[in-house]
């Protein structure tokens, strides 16, 4: 197993350095087609030091694959945590994505491209993509269920979220995730759901679209 960064790790700032060059040149050109010559060249960390490191690429690849799961994550649920109450929660979902679809290295899901590079032959990364992956799903469809939907409201949430972060890889623009937003309000508006819900369109989304067509939400 690959060592774990701790504040008395005299390595920590190296293999720091390391990883964020390998997640910047891994997510942008694939992983098959960087070598560890290439991850020498961009993080300035020689190759015997990188070797010391990690004895193997594949090592590297799930190092940094847990490394922006855990910040995606933490990130992911802390702007949901600041929304509004509980329905303008699941709506925060997709105005995250919105403001990720916009980011200019935006290249879709680091998991499934690794998934869909290495294969699941490749058991340890397939077990970070799992892993991520469930972790992601309990979030949004957690986001749901606390919103008062019930659990079949909550899957489809989430199948509105993993397909519109596809399409955006795909069309390289923000669309999808407005798109997915508003079947969301249609699905939860339709959905037996709790008494009291606030309406939609008063998230970061909807003063977007305001602002795109000069209409205030209600006017």
């Amino acid at each position: 197993m690959s060592p774990v960064p701790n504040s008395d790790d005299p390595l920590r700032e190296v293999r720091e350095r390391l990883l964020d060059a390998a997640e910047r040149v891994f997510y942008a050109h694939g992983i098959q087609a960087v070598g560890m010559d290439r991850l020498r060249t961009v993080s300035g960390v020689p190759l015997k030091r990188i070797y010391q490191l990690y004895s193997r690429k594949d090592e590297v690849v799930r190092a940094f694959l847990r490394r922006r799961h855990d910040r995606m994550m933490g990130t992911l649920a802390g702007y949901v945590a600041g929304a509004d109450g509980p329905e303008q929660r699941v709506y925060a979902l997709f105005d995250w994505l919105y403001d990720w679809f916009g980011e200019p290295d935006f290249r879709g899901c680091a998991w499934m491209n690794a998934y869909g590079e290495l294969g699941p032959a490749n058991a340890a990364v397939t077990a970070e993509v799992h892993r991520h992956k469930d972790a992601f799903r309990e979030l949004v469809t957690g986001t749901v269920r606390e919103a008062g939907y019930p659990a079949v409201v909550a899957d489809a949430v989430y199948l509105l979220v993993e397909g519109a972060v596809v399409a955006a890889q795909l069309r390289k623009d923000t669309g999808p995730a407005q798109e997915a937003r508003r079947g969301a309000e249609i699905l939860l508006r339709a959905a037996p759901g709790p008494p009291g819900r606030t309406m939609a369109g008063s998230g970061p989304d909807a003063r977007r679209e305001a602002a795109d067509t000069g209409h205030l939400p209600g006017s």
